[in-house]
């Protein structure tokens, strides 16, 4: 019946069969079936019929305050329904550097969203020693760091191991020739990371190891426009492959050069998270799941 009342509390507002019929989506004879089927039910005429134009009746009236009525209950009941459901959505916060937001994260995010839809995510950021704080003091029920740690009261699951590789634009002078090695890197002009993360960390500790000293133009702190200036500068880059996907490659005309030194610049990323921390049966679930899913993201 609720559908009837509310057919029947359109009509008498818009004065107008036709009105009510536009607003409501519903033919006019259904419309008029329908005001025919409370009538019927109710063993009353709710319109006094003139032509086109319709009249309450003194029953009409009365109708009308009680389907108004009925339709403001039904309001209230799906707005009651609403904040149930929000108070009880699962919230999980995320911490992660600003340089994993860029390669790791995205992909762990979607697959959250994916299997649970609901679910509400919030992110704070840091250094990896700030998201290791975080988690020990439960500002974050999860962390994504670049490492792995052993300490007590955190459990630490490793996700997948990343290197870094040297990108260059299609058609630079070392994806002309024969295998690249260090030594290519002396004087090369660069795009490098910023200083203060372990990916710099890393860049630094090679340069320093092989005695190469590279001619850095630029040093940004974002994966994205390191990416996006190569093609425009001709330069030469290092990043980590799992920020590399083929199709950012293809899109931005760029080609990754095998380089044995690059293989010893091992380091796993690692998702951690309180041992006694009461994590949701959701969230349980995806980190169980999130590294099968990984494997298949960072390849594609």
């Amino acid at each position: 019946m609720l559908e009837e009342l509310i057919v029947f509390t359109t009509v008498v507002e818009q004065s107008s069969l036709n009105k009510a019929s536009k607003l409501l989506n519903l033919s006019q004879p259904a419309l008029s079936r329908k005001i025919a089927k409370l009538e019927e039910e109710w063993g009353i005429a709710l319109f006094h019929r003139n032509g086109k134009k319709l009249e309450l009746t003194r029953v009409g009236h009365e109708a009308y305050l009680y389907a108004m009525e009925q339709r403001q209950r039904h309001q209230n009941f799906l707005q009651s329904v609403s904040r149930f459901k929000a108070a009880n959505r699962s919230i999980v916060t995320l911490g992660a550097s600003l340089t994993t937001l860029q390669t790791t994260l995205p992909p762990l995010v979607t697959a959250l969203m994916n299997n649970y839809p609901d679910m509400e995510v919030k992110l704070l950021t840091g250094k990896t020693h700030e998201i290791v704080s975080y988690v020990r003091e439960k500002k974050v029920d999860i962390g994504v760091i670049a490492s792995s740690i052993s300490e007590s009261g955190l459990k630490c699951i490793p996700l997948f191991q990343d290197h870094l590789e040297l990108v260059v634009p299609r058609g630079h002078e070392l994806a002309d020739g024969g295998p690249v090695t260090m030594g290519d890197l002396n004087d090369r002009s660069m795009i490098i990371f910023s200083k203060g993360t372990w990916y710099r960390k890393l860049i630094d500790e090679m340069f320093v190891r092989y005695g190469i000293i590279p001619d850095v133009r630029m040093e940004i702190d974002s994966f994205e426009a390191i990416v996006r200036l190569l093609p425009t500068c001709k330069f030469a880059t290092l990043l980590p492959k799992s920020y590399l996907r083929k199709q950012l490659l293809r899109d931005n005309d760029l080609v990754t050069l095998p380089m044995k030194e690059l293989e010893q610049t091992r380091r796993e990323t690692c998702l951690i998270y309180g041992s006694k921390t009461n994590l949701s049966s959701e969230i349980k679930e995806w980190v169980n799941d999130i590294r099968s899913h990984l494997i298949q993201v960072l390849t594609i």
